[in-house]
């Protein structure tokens, strides 16, 4: 074998094993939108479905249909393709389909074998939320938010009935064991019974004294189950279930002794026992004569989703909003195994300093800590009673800080897991937490809404004593941040302003108006003399520091703007809202370079990774998305967008504190091989004139890109570093093989091997 085959292979080898360490879990990199990286947690479970041969498992989840084999708990597969959640999930009963409906107001048909997408149908105009086929497999029902029903043709996609009548949004559809008939439950407290062959309604099933204690409303039918012969049908959305006679609309018996609601419901094969999940977090067995309950299956720590029972009734399969998806004997009730890494309602993000972990907060009162080399799960921070909304890490990276609703921080040492301390001196929700820059002091503000007092706290952090109230604003207090140098303190309130405070005296400095809508996040740039602002009126504004002049606006988002960051090096602004779309934009310039979509409910926070190369954005969807941010043209093509005299301007303020290198020197390539584009990172002792001339295995020369005149520092990150889209001089695409990179930068010169690998 020729050295360069070799020299190739080994490369190769050596980039699989790398991508093998960066994402250990292979799943983290299934069905991710265009641009993304990877994905940590799995989205939150709305419903989970056995195959009928009983060896899959299709769970229905806030990013799509995840897929696990039912006797190991591997993951098998992630069917994207939905733009909203996935509320329901169906298999046919020859298991060769899987059909799934969706926020997006669609129902799906898959390829349950193979995954692949076979038919789209549409006609609901909202949401739907549940999906059933008949027991012949040649109909499918939906119902959802529109009122109606509607039967479709599974075989070609026709619509063969909508059924109209109930008068509020449709929870379940379910059919007879014969398929003769449909029963629907309803927001509206009934359940309609349908002629399939010609959609009239036959039944009502009504019952006026079903009532919420905390609403005194009438309670919405969440499921429904037909016993095995059909004579019976089981309805539950209180913490009792009702058993009917399917003919007479009879209430034959009240099965009593869940605590919460119960949301999910399934006999086993014989009739004899019925199976039901409630917001209590627990699943009872029952017997479906007598109505005495025979065994409660104990261990999810947040509410029980749904749950599914295996064709020979022997397993149960249950889904929670703790993050797991657990599976049980249901003759002994002992849980057999466990799959990790469902993820509930994130509500913030946060890199460590040193970029090698990533935190986020979930509606389950949990902090998840995440490796960001291996995407592994690598801890969960526990002992809060209620969602952390925002945390933040102190800058040596040795605490992390969460905010929550009752008006506690906490204060918490990851690397052990410790909860070391708790601040509470507030009323109404934490909604945002920051360290002073020197981890001295930990800023908190409150979101009291009705409250017409709500007040930033400031601790220290090393005895956990109130240093200081900021009194004195009209509303609620959504977003802080510090200034770089630690002298200024910015919040973002629900009055549409801003304010500055001094940090040190408590003293109010400005109150910056423009926003129309609620300002829920600010962000000062690295250099401290830029503060950008996202808000309800969709725009996020740019402001002078100094003297708070509104300086440009960047409008984009189509919805409320409800996270901000700079990159490191203050270049980029990434922006999330609640159009689900993540944005990305020229600090300086204001042009928007990048949307990247993706996440299917709203991103509530952004994050940078210290070195700039990756942005983490975290969803009310259950998941954190990574992306690589980049610019699309390299430097050479941005001087005649007239930006980078502004750039360089930049770099020079006064008041940058950016790390200036001991030594001149031009860093490898990235990716290395690569194809068709890589980028050249360098770093400079001092300014200079920057060119970078690539060379083929011949000496020949390929391409000169003109960096032009740099400052010194450090040019490392994917929109600093220095961009070859692999093509010559003519613009045409170059051939794979070996290729060297000269940088000239006055009287320093470097070079280095790539590989191009077609």
């Amino acid at each position: 074998m020729k050295k360069l085959d070799l020299f190739k292979l080994s490369l190769l080898i050596v980039s699989a094993l790398f991508l093998q360490n960066t994402f250990a879990q292979e799943y983290v990199t299934w069905g991710l939108p265009d641009g993304a990286k990877g994905r940590l947690g799995r989205g939150w479970v709305s419903e989970i479905a056995f195959s009928p041969d009983g060896t899959r498992l299709a769970v229905a989840s806030s990013i799509g249909i995840w897929f696990y084999d039912a006797n190991t708990g591997a993951g098998l597969d992630l069917l994207t393709g939905h733009t909203g959640i996935v509320t329901s999930v169906a298999f046919s009963p020859d298991g060769d389909t899987l059909a799934s409906g969706s926020e997006d107001g669609t129902v799906r048909l898959w390829e349950a074998h193979s995954g692949d997408h076979v038919l789209t149908l549409e006609g609901h105009t909202r949401h739907i939320l549940s999906v059933a086929f008949s027991p012949d497999g040649t109909t499918l029902a939906s119902g959802g938010w529109d009122r109606t029903v509607r039967l479709w043709d599974a075989r070609n996609g026709n619509i063969l009935q909508s059924l109209e009548g109930h008068t509020n949004e449709i929870n379940v559809v379910t059919f007879s064991p014969d398929g003769s008939v449909l029963a629907s439950g309803s927001q509206d407290s009934t359940i309609g019974l349908w002629d399939v062959s010609t959609g009239e309604r036959l039944k009502t099933f009504e019952d006026r004294t079903w009532y919420l204690p905390s609403r005194g409303n009438l309670t919405d039918i969440l499921c429904l189950a037909f016993s095995p012969d059909g004579s019976r049908l089981a309805s539950a959305g209180s913490s009792e279930i009702l058993m009917w006679d399917a003919r007479s609309g009879e209430n034959q018996i009240t099965l009593s002794g869940h605590t919460g609601s119960v949301n999910s419901l399934a006999f086993t094969g014989d009739g004899g026992t019925i199976a039901s999940g409630s917001f209590d977090g627990t699943i009872r067995l029952w017997n479906a004569w007598s109505g005495e309950s025979t065994r409660t299956l104990e261990g999810h720590s947040f509410w029980v989703s749904s749950l599914a029972l295996s064709r020979d009734g022997t397993t149960i399969a249950s889904a929670s909003l703790d993050s797991t998806v657990r599976f049980w004997n249901s003759h002994t009730g002992e849980n057999t195994r466990t799959i990790n890494g469902h993820t509930y309602g994130l509500g913030s993000v946060a890199f460590s300093p040193d970029g090698m972990t990533l935190a986020h907060g979930c509606a389950d009162n949990a902090i998840r800590l995440w490796d960001t080399r291996f995407g592994a799960n690598i801890g969960t921070l526990e002992g809060t009673v209620d969602p952390p909304h925002s945390i933040a890490f102190s800058p040596d990276g040795q605490l992390l800080a969460s905010g929550g609703q009752n008006g506690t921080t906490y204060l918490w040492r990851p690397l052990t897991r410790e909860r070391i301390t708790s601040l509470q001196n507030q009323a109404g929700l934490i909604f945002s937490v920051a360290f002073s820059p020197d981890g001295n002091t930990l800023a908190s503000a409150s979101a009291t809404v009705m409250d017409k007092n709500s007040t930033i706290h400031l601790w220290d952090v090393d005895t956990g004593i109130g240093l200081r109230a900021l009194e004195g604003h009209t509303r609620a207090i959504y977003s802080v941040a510090f200034s770089p140098k630690g002298e200024i303190l910015a919040s973002g309130n629900q009055d549409n302003t801003v304010q500055l405070t001094d940090a040190r005296t408590g003293e109010r400095l400005q109150t910056i108006e423009g926003h129309r809508g609620d300002v829920f996040c600010v962000a000062f740039s690295p250099y401290g003399d830029i503060l950008a602002s996202g808000s309800q009126d969709n725009t996020i504004r740019l402001w002078n520091v100094n003297d708070g002049m509104f300086r440009q606006s960047l409008e984009g988002h189509t919805a409320d703007v409800f996270a901000l960051a700079f990159s490191p090096d203050g270049d980029l602004i990434a922006s999330g809202g609640r159009d689900n779309t993540v944005r990305v934009w020229h600090a300086r310039s204001g042009r928007l370079l990048e949307t990247y979509e993706g996440h299917t409910r709203s991103v509530r926070s952004v994050g940078f990774s210290p070195d700039g190369n990756l942005l983490a954005t975290g969803s009310t969807d259950g998941t954190i998305l990574l992306w690589e941010p980049r610019l699309f043209t390299p430097w050479g093509d941005i001087k005649s967008m007239g930006v980078v005299d502004a750039t360089v301007r930049m770099h020079n303020h006064p008041a940058a504190n950016v790390p200036i290198p001991a030594e001149s020197s031009l860093l490898p390539n990235y990716p290395n091989p690569f194809n068709p584009e890589t980028w050249i990172p360098y770093q400079l002792a001092e300014a200079a004139k920057v060119t970078i001339t690539i060379y083929d295995g011949n000496g020949h020369r390929v391409r000169a890109l003109t960096v032009g005149h740099q400052p010194a520092g450090i040019y490392r990150s994917r929109h600093r570093a220095a961009y070859w889209n692999g093509r010559n001089q003519q613009g045409e695409p170059v051939a794979s093989g070996m290729y060297f990179c000269t940088l000239t930068a006055g009287d320093f010169a470097a070079t280095r091997k790539m590989l191009v690998n077609k």
